[in-house]
């Protein structure tokens, strides 16, 4: 582009610890990036936020430490700079965090359909339309995410969305092989559903996209907890092998006994340390099984073991998030996905496909809704999401 762009951000809250705080802040402030300090090279002149607590909202301070950011009434006005017709050249909506009503599935019902579809009616009045990324999975409702993702379609406009451990570093900083015959997928995780479930889902889809073939969509989805997990632990419904290799590469492990802090844990250490287990286990439609695994109490990272064709040791690595307090103040995983936010604006094009988010947020939902009915399996015909992963990594490597 010949000027700087000029790019909106829409976010449901603004303060301290906020994904919008950590994406909108590196805009403003910029960030270390390959050994120096990188700024963006575009200017964010808008802000919309829906829910403004004056205890800790951080967007009056930054509009007026940064005068060329504006905070607007309404998403409309954020994008048309208070004219009649879009004036920004991206979006960043981070609908993530805030006071939002919770389903009787657990679902936080956050807007950013809502909001989505308000950027989209701007982009109709005036004719043309601009990048927009998406924080985490595009809804909690299938239906809208895939409204979103066909409305990107309709309106010709580069769409990206996902979670910061795809392009996070990885200890060891592996990548799995592109066109690789994968037998079977695990991620190994933590966190909670309709939350982390999401991150550890796009940990796992991350790599076994890479597969040969690229991805085929899902056939059905199974949820297991407390006991159901593990009698399906014990039982082998997934693989003793490759829960080893994702545990293994762990660097959070609790300790189960006395002495060196990260010792393989017995099953009894399992059981007393994981009193909530959940996992998730689906199959693709080219018949590979993959299974996202949540351990609360043992571990609090993500980690990827896959089994290959040919390879008689697992392959696995870590997605790395630095812990608290570098977590916290830092949150240095959100650089790399800012960077590509910054190549999808001044492309026009995502470094990655958004079916991924697409896909893991049906999954995400499929797995709430298993859980829902007792764990029983739920038939996703809906989520045939065809797409071939890119050859080049975009995983954080310097």
């Amino acid at each position: 582009m010949a000027k700087r762009p000029k790019v909106a951000a829409i976010a449901t809250v603004y303060h301290k610890y906020s994904h919008a705080q950590h994406i909108v802040d590196r805009f403003l402030e910029g960030y270390g990036w390959n050994g120096r300090h990188h700024r963006p090279p575009m200017d964010l002149v808008s802000l919309y936020v829906d829910q403004v607590n004056p205890e800790n909202d951080l967007s009056a301070d930054r509009a007026r430490r940064f005068p060329q950011t504006k905070i607007y009434p309404t998403i409309a006005d954020a994008l048309t700079l208070g004219t009649s017709s879009l004036a920004v050249d991206g979006v960043v909506l981070v609908g993530e965090h805030g006071n939002y009503q919770t389903n009787a599935k657990g679902q936080r019902l956050y807007p950013r359909y809502e909001f989505f579809k308000q950027i989209c009616a701007v982009y109709r009045q005036s004719g043309r339309s601009a990048p927009i990324f998406n924080d985490k999975h595009l809804s909690w409702k299938w239906a809208w995410a895939k409204e979103m993702y066909d409305l990107s379609k309709e309106l010709d406009f580069g769409f990206m969305a996902g979670s910061s451990l795809p392009v996070t570093w990885r200890t060891p900083a592996l990548e799995l092989p592109w066109g690789a015959s994968v037998e079977e997928g695990m991620c190994v995780g933590y966190g909670g559903v309709d939350s982390y479930d999401f991150h550890a889902l796009e940990t796992l889809q991350c790599m076994v996209e890479r597969r040969q073939g690229g991805e085929s969509g899902i056939k059905w989805v199974q949820a297991y907890k407390g006991d159901n997990f593990w009698k399906a632990h014990h039982e082998g419904v997934w693989s003793r092998e490759l829960f080893e290799a994702g545990l293994s590469r762990s660097h959070t492990i609790a300790p189960g006994r006395a002495g060196f802090n990260d010792l393989y844990p017995t099953i009894n250490e399992l059981k007393q340390l994981v009193t909530d287990p959940i996992a998730y286990q689906y199959e693709h439609r080219d018949g590979l099984k993959s299974t996202m695994v949540l351990l609360n109490g043992l571990i609090k990272d993500f980690n990827f073991a896959g089994r290959l064709k040919g390879q008689a040791e697992p392959f696995s690595t870590q997605m790395y998030l630095p812990m608290p307090p570098a977590r916290s103040s830092l949150a240095n995983f959100f650089s790399p996905q800012v960077n590509h936010i910054e190549t999808l604006i001044l492309t026009g094009k995502s470094p990655y496909p958004v079916e991924r988010t697409l896909l893991t947020g049906g999954l995400v939902e499929a797995g709430v809704d298993s859980l829902h009915q007792e764990q029983q399996r739920i038939e996703t015909p809906h989520l045939e999401v065809v797409y071939q992963a890119p050859k080049e990594s975009t995983f954080w490597r310097t």
